[in-house]
């Protein structure tokens, strides 16, 4: 009886839990239906009166949103792949090779998490325009082709392989580099999954620094085409919660499908808990 209590009051919270988390994803889809009446309404109401995609339609017509999705998705398979590059060169060079001061050297640059992006968003811009890359898709990227924090994770998973099977590939003949992509990386395969939907999260999301370092449509990603919906005259909130579904719904829908994967590779990665 008193597991059979435990488990209810368990379940009880955790759906409590789930729905707090979920309900802001369930409200923002259903006020993109609602016409801008419906959605200031007072007392809410939950459920718009008719379904209508006529929001969608109008957000569409009011920014280049088809040449904004093109440009995110371009920026996020760039730093996708870049970034899961460095990461995994990175990892197996702190994890397996003899570097001189390695471990000063990877403490130092644990370090330098704790500053904040923002502190270093002057430099970023003032190296970015005297290299001559402002306002293009590479700018997006270059700041962010490689990740500390991503390295970490790696490192963890490939500090857990066995040094026998390391050795035992050199003995046989094999580099480091094959032994690099032809042992550790299928052997990694969750933890590397992990740092790429990461990372593809957010650089689907970014916006900070698309906002600083592009001037028009031809670089500029979804999250900047937000503040369309907002200006001085006042705001369009039910367009902007349709745009704004536009934008979130496939990283919902990826996450859905690869949640379990990067659980996996959290926990392998020693950041569980």
């Amino acid at each position: 009886m008193k597991n059979t209590i435990s488990k209810i009051v368990s379940y009880f919270f955790l759906s409590l839990g789930a729905l707090v988390m979920i309900f802001p994803f369930i409200w923002m889809i259903l006020c993109s239906f609602k016409t801008s009446a419906e959605v200031i309404q007072f007392p809410p109401k939950i459920f718009p009166s008719h379904i209508s995609f006529s929001n969608y339609a109008k957000a569409f017509s009011m920014a280049p949103f088809g040449k904004y999705f093109f440009n995110s998705i371009i920026v996020m398979i760039m730093s996708v792949a870049t970034t899961t590059m460095t990461s995994i060169l990175g990892a197996f060079a702190f994890s397996r090779l003899n570097l001189p001061f390695k471990e000063i050297l990877f403490s130092i640059l644990l370090s330098l998490m704790m500053i904040p992006f923002e502190m270093l968003i002057i430099t970023n811009y003032s190296t970015i325009v005297k290299i001559g890359l402002y306002n293009t898709l590479p700018a997006l990227v270059l700041p962010f082709i490689s990740s500390i924090f991503y390295v970490y994770v790696l490192k963890n998973f490939f500090d857990t392989v066995s040094d026998s099977l390391y050795y035992s590939a050199r003995i046989d003949g094999a580099s480091n580099w094959k032994y690099l992509w032809r042992i550790m990386v299928p052997i990694a395969k969750p933890s590397v999954f992990t740092v790429i939907l990461m990372n593809a999260l957010s650089s689907w999301n970014s916006f900070m620094w698309p906002l600083y370092i592009t001037s028009d449509s031809r670089s500029r990603t979804l999250p900047y085409g937000l503040q369309v919906f907002t200006t001085e005259a006042g705001s369009f909130p039910e367009l902007l919660m349709a745009a704004s579904t536009v934008i979130v719904l496939p990283m919902i829908i990826l996450f859905l499908f690869t949640r379990k994967y990067i659980l996996s590779g959290v926990s392998t990665g020693g950041l569980k808990g």
